[in-house]
């Protein structure tokens, strides 16, 4: 079977298609963006095509695969085309619901690292301590046994590396802390129930 017999000539109708598609988007990236997508359309619904239809309606050869092929062009702009409004109008209203101002990053940023660099600087003990109760959020009976050391030397690590976060928190808070904005540092995780 040859390309001029062939009811499905799609390549014959690419010029009048990329035509439309400039026509319907003003750019030429975009126009072939939207012919890409008509023909993966139109090849997941050849089905839908019937030449039979198109030479019953008196319509010349490849016309009728012409005027399937535009519409599905057309279709797969008017798709685009409200996605975009949909994208937009989801937009707005999301910068509608955000706050005017949000707190600068760099503080933020600041802010953990020197939490870091306090939790680095503390004793290996008491850093391995704090380490599973806060952060792996063991019990202190289940860290204490991890550690292979008494409960009440777990407690006793982790009270002492507290007490030196919160010192660091309240070096920290007195000269960086704007007003108005809480400046203590809390250390969760853990319970206080030595049953735990």
């Amino acid at each position: 079977m040859t390309r001029e017999t062939t009811s499905f000539d799609v390549p014959a109708q690419l010029p009048a298609l990329r035509r439309y598609a400039r026509v319907l988007t003003r750019s030429e990236a975009d126009a072939e963006d939207l012919v890409q997508d008509a023909l993966v359309r139109a090849y997941e619904r050849r089905g839908s095509f019937s030449p039979e239809r198109a030479a019953g309606s008196g319509a010349e050869p490849g016309k009728g695969l012409r005027v399937w092929l535009l519409s599905v062009l057309h279709n797969a702009f008017i798709d685009r085309r409200r996605a975009v409004g949909a994208e937009q109008r989801r937009t707005a209203e999301a910068v509608d619901l955000a706050e005017a101002s949000a707190a600068p990053a760099q503080e933020h940023h600041v802010r953990l690292a020197q939490v870091r660099e306090a939790f680095l600087a503390l004793p290996e003990e008491q850093r391995a301590a704090l380490h599973l109760v806060a952060i792996e959020g063991l019990g202190y009976a289940a860290a204490a046994a991890a550690l292979g050391i008494p409960q009440g030397t777990l407690m006793s690590r982790l009270s002492r590396a507290r007490a030196a976060l919160r010192a660091m928190e309240d070096g920290a808070a007195a000269t960086a802390t704007p007003p108005g904005r809480a400046g203590h540092l809390r250390v969760v995780g853990g319970s206080d129930d030595p049953a735990r």
